[in-house]
């Protein structure tokens, strides 16, 4: 918990190419030969121009250091990358009235990755609480092979479809969901970092987007972890 002192959130303006998480994706797919390279030396898709697609910059002591982008798809705006790959599946989903949230373009600075084992969570704290604040049905994880394990244990995630390709990447996935409603007090109990707070919820993901993007958010799990009396022993992995 005591990280989270150190991190602060910023919603990225999707419309700027200039903006450094774009130079972070490139950077990090580019190490792993991902995607090709570009004269920009940046790494966007016709993902971030969505309507509902919102991406988040995570900072460490002032530093950018990873970001992730979702999209939170409802039975009237069904635009993800995973429908692209599933949509049988996930229209189903959406014609019965449910909705998720779909995290993407998880990146990472490769040298805090290694001096900060935890990072893998503070990014994707920002997935949990778009579930919250969007009170998603589902939290879907297109993720590779080697990811599994991870998903499994701190999300309670299930497989519900096998390889796919994820566009503009040259990978297999197999696609994780979990049910919010069903996980949420099981994650907060075992992760309070993952906890938030309503105020900070709406200043990550309220409407008034131009608003948004003027500063930096910092996390408030303590506070939330404190009002609902959920402090557990930190797992090693989040220290």
């Amino acid at each position: 918990m005591d990280i989270l002192d150190r991190v602060e959130y910023r919603r990225v303006d999707l419309a700027n190419r200039r903006d450094p998480v774009y130079r972070l994706r490139y950077a990090a797919y580019r190490r792993e030969e991902w995607v090709s390279e570009n004269p920009e030396g940046i790494a966007t898709d016709e993902y971030d121009r969505s309507p509902n697609a919102r991406c988040y910059g995570v900072y460490i002591d002032g530093q950018l250091v990873s970001s992730v982008r979702f999209h939170h798809a409802t039975p009237d705006m069904r635009i993800s990358p995973c429908m692209r790959m599933y949509p049988d599946l996930l229209n189903g989903f959406l014609d019965a009235g449910q909705s998720y949230i779909d995290p993407s373009r998880f990146t990472t600075d490769r040298d805090t990755a290694l001096a900060y084992p935890a990072l893998p969570f503070l990014t994707l704290r920002v997935a949990a609480m778009a579930c919250e604040y969007f009170t998603a049905t589902y939290c879907l994880s297109a993720v590779r092979e080697e990811h599994v394990a991870f998903y499994r244990r701190v999300f309670g995630s299930r497989e519900i479809a096998g390889d796919g390709h994820y566009p503009g990447l040259n990978f297999p996935v197999k696609l994780y969901a979990a049910e919010v409603r069903e996980i949420r007090n099981r994650v907060a109990d075992r992760f309070p970092f993952f906890m938030s707070t309503p105020e900070e919820r709406e200043a990550m993901f309220g409407d008034d987007a131009d608003a948004h993007y003027l500063g930096l958010i910092r996390p408030t799990a303590r506070q939330a972890a404190l009002a609902e009396d959920r402090f557990s022993p930190v797992p090693d992995a989040a220290e």
